[in-house]
């Protein structure tokens, strides 16, 4: 089975028009010689419209970081997945630790928002991952475990994407290393269908991108700040594309 690798970046709360024109512009000049891996970025809602200009016509697909699990209706400030589509988004962000933590996102809810994501034509990417205190418990399986089986409740994970990001290793400095990514990325894959990319999303940077793809079935990365800088991504970028195709 071969997985091309993705690489998809997200500007979480930062950006600015100025910004990020140059930043998008540089994207798009360094990810045309990327053959072997994919390129998305997931910018905020205000800068939908910008980075739709700007990436039209070329090889880098345009994510959000969010969306309401609500087709429609009296929900102030929240976004559809047809919103989205409407602005050319491919990709959309479901369920990252930062939603789970800090606006007390459930697992049922994120499993609401990958349907609506799925039924609105979009590509999810799902996040999973354990915090610190979770992985020292030796719960790091149960966890992630958990809240991918709450997604497949709701239907078939085809056409989506899984991002593990180890809660522990995001905006902390922290790694995990390769083998520790690798030990529960061959958890997830035993329960997805070989064709489903897995991503690694953790303080990836061109430090240590070479040795995380280099494991098997990490089909990319999901790149917080390192996104922002665009040497940095497409350091990253080119390291999931040094090798082509993965096939396992």
């Amino acid at each position: 089975m071969t997985r091309t690798r993705l690489v998809a970046g997200n500007w979480k709360m930062h950006g600015g028009r100025a910004a990020n024109a140059a930043l998008l512009d540089a994207i798009v000049r360094g990810a045309g010689g990327a053959k072997g891996a994919e390129c998305a970025v997931c910018v905020p809602y205000p800068y939908l419209q910008q980075a739709s200009e700007r990436l039209a016509g070329t090889s880098v697909a345009l994510g959000a970081q969010n969306l309401s699990e609500h087709r429609e209706g009296a929900y102030t400030g929240e976004v559809s997945a047809a919103m989205l589509a409407e602005f050319g988004c491919r990709y959309v962000i479901v369920g990252h630790s930062e939603r789970r933590q800090l606006f007390r996102e459930s697992d049922e809810q994120v499993a609401a928002k990958f349907a609506a994501a799925r039924a609105g034509g979009l590509t999810p990417i799902l996040c999973v991952g354990e915090t610190l205190e979770e992985r020292e418990a030796g719960r790091t399986e149960e966890v992630v475990g958990r809240q991918l089986d709450a997604v497949l409740k709701v239907g078939p994970f085809s056409e989506a994407v899984l991002a593990y990001e180890p809660v522990w290793a995001i905006g902390t400095g922290r790694n995990a290393t390769p083998e520790q990514a690798r030990a529960v990325h061959a958890f997830l894959r035993k329960r997805l269908a070989a064709e489903t990319r897995i991503l690694y999303g953790g303080s990836v940077k061109p430090a240590n991108a070479a040795g995380l793809f280099a494991m098997p079935d990490i089909d990319g990365g999901l790149i917080g700040g390192a996104s922002l800088v665009a040497e940095d991504f497409m350091a990253i970028l080119h390291a999931a594309a040094g090798s082509k195709e993965v096939t396992r």
